[in-house]
């Protein structure tokens, strides 16, 4: 009988667990929330630090003479650009320019390349080697080998600084090998919060010693573990998406209205130099012919609902407007307002009530002609399980944007 994998961490996250609940991510045990009280966890992102396990994320390394030469092959952003020490939010794409995945690729040192995925990936990378002749290039599935730990919040800098002078040297999206407890780790300055943050990559042996050192060093910063809602809550904050809800990857997917393609996910600034870039990159073809031609389909945006009109349909209905905890991955519909009454226009993926912001906001997929900031839809909301609209505005995106997130964190002035 097959049993559900648990992290290098679970031993020290197991007693945390209060609600005894935990799911599946990748094959491996996960708590949605360790705390009876969601906003616990929130908070701790927002106010002082959280240590989040992200272990279940694939990761690969590439290595070799055509490391390089494949990742700018397979990627749709110019791996070029992320240097050593630098680390980059990506993609990959099909041959017709829909997206595949999103990720992260790291180069801590010159010729390592570090990725982290949501899906299985290995084989891809593998069979575009072979296809492109690449014969000194090796991608190792090392997903086992590390835990990653998130460390992420106003804190995050403050804890992780006790333990190495790394911290000081990080900028946004920085990466580097440093010594955690004696224990060798790579640190990158990066996270999905959108908050001040750090990741930190563990070999496997080492996983419970960097774990106990954080720990000690963050009790007098409320260090917090939590789980993936209060993630996934402080994501749609920061107008980042999310596989399997915001988008869905072209392999698994039936028809093109299921893919969608980078401008589409509002990835478009991945390209901004795309003329002086010669790279022959997966899906290039038909990214540049969209830029060019305007044919994208849609557009992903931020959606903010008017708390009065949300609060009015409650009301209406004899109960509160609900705006505790609420968090939700489904689909919502979007409509024209001013015209036809129920003049469906797109949708919401990703839904929260959002208790820092005091307002409900979403990820929409709406049209082009809806998509500049300021436009105004209605999201229909279910009110003791009946339809209602609600007055929604296309915002941009991050909905929350502290400056300490990309702020340069060093010495006594970080802290």
């Amino acid at each position: 009988m097959l049993r559900p994998r648990t992290t290098h961490f679970h031993p020290r996250l197991e007693p945390f667990n209060q609600t005894g609940i935990w799911k599946h991510w990748s094959g491996y045990l996960v708590a949605p929330q360790y705390q009876y009280s969601l906003n616990a966890e929130y908070y701790a992102i927002r106010n002082a630090v959280s240590l989040l396990d992200t272990s279940p994320l694939f990761k690969y390394r590439v290595t070799g003479g055509d490391a390089r030469a494949l990742l700018e092959h397979a990627l749709a952003r110019d791996v070029g650009a992320c240097g050593v020490g630098r680390a980059q939010y990506t993609c990959w794409c099909d041959e017709r320019g829909y997206v595949l995945q999103d990720g992260v690729v790291l180069q801590p040192e010159d010729g390592e390349y570090l990725l982290t995925a949501a899906e299985p990936t290995l084989r891809y990378f593998q069979r575009l080697a072979r296809e492109r002749g690449l014969t000194d290039v090796v991608v190792h599935d090392v997903t086992d080998d590390f835990g990653i730990l998130a460390l992420q919040g106003p804190h995050a800098h403050d804890v992780l600084g006790g333990l190495t002078d790394v911290a000081d040297e990080l900028r946004y999206f920085g990466v580097a090998k440093a010594r955690v407890a004696g224990c060798e780790v790579i640190v990158s300055r990066t996270g999905y919060t959108g908050d001040l943050g750090y990741e930190v990559w563990i070999r496997a042996a080492d996983a419970l010693t960097v774990w106990d050192a954080l720990m000690a060093e963050g009790k007098g910063h409320n260090i917090t573990p939590i789980g993936t809602t209060a993630l996934k809550m402080a994501r749609v904050e920061a107008g980042l998406l999310l596989l399997g809800s915001d988008f869905h990857t072209s392999r698994f997917a039936w028809v093109d209205a299921q893919r969608e393609t980078p401008v589409e996910l509002g990835w478009s600034w991945m390209f901004r130099k795309l003329g002086e870039d010669g790279r022959d990159f997966v899906g290039r073809a038909a990214i540049e012919a969209e830029l060019q031609q305007g044919t994208s389909r849609w557009m992903t945006v931020g959606l903010a609902v008017d708390w009065h009109d949300y609060e009015r349909v409650h009301v209406a209905a004899g109960i509160l407007a609900p705006h505790h905890e609420i968090y939700a991955e489904t689909t919502m519909s979007v409509y024209r307002r001013g015209g036809k009454e129920w003049d469906y226009a797109g949708y919401v993926s990703s839904f929260l009530a959002s208790s820092l912001l005091r307002r409900p906001i979403g990820i929409a997929k709406v049209p082009l002609d809806l998509a500049q900031p300021g436009s105004e839809v209605d999201l229909e909301v279910p009110v003791i399980r009946r339809p209602e609209l609600v007055l929604a505005r296309v915002e941009r995106t991050p909905f929350f944007n502290p400056a300490r997130k990309t702020a340069l964190m060093t010495g006594s002035a970080a802290r």
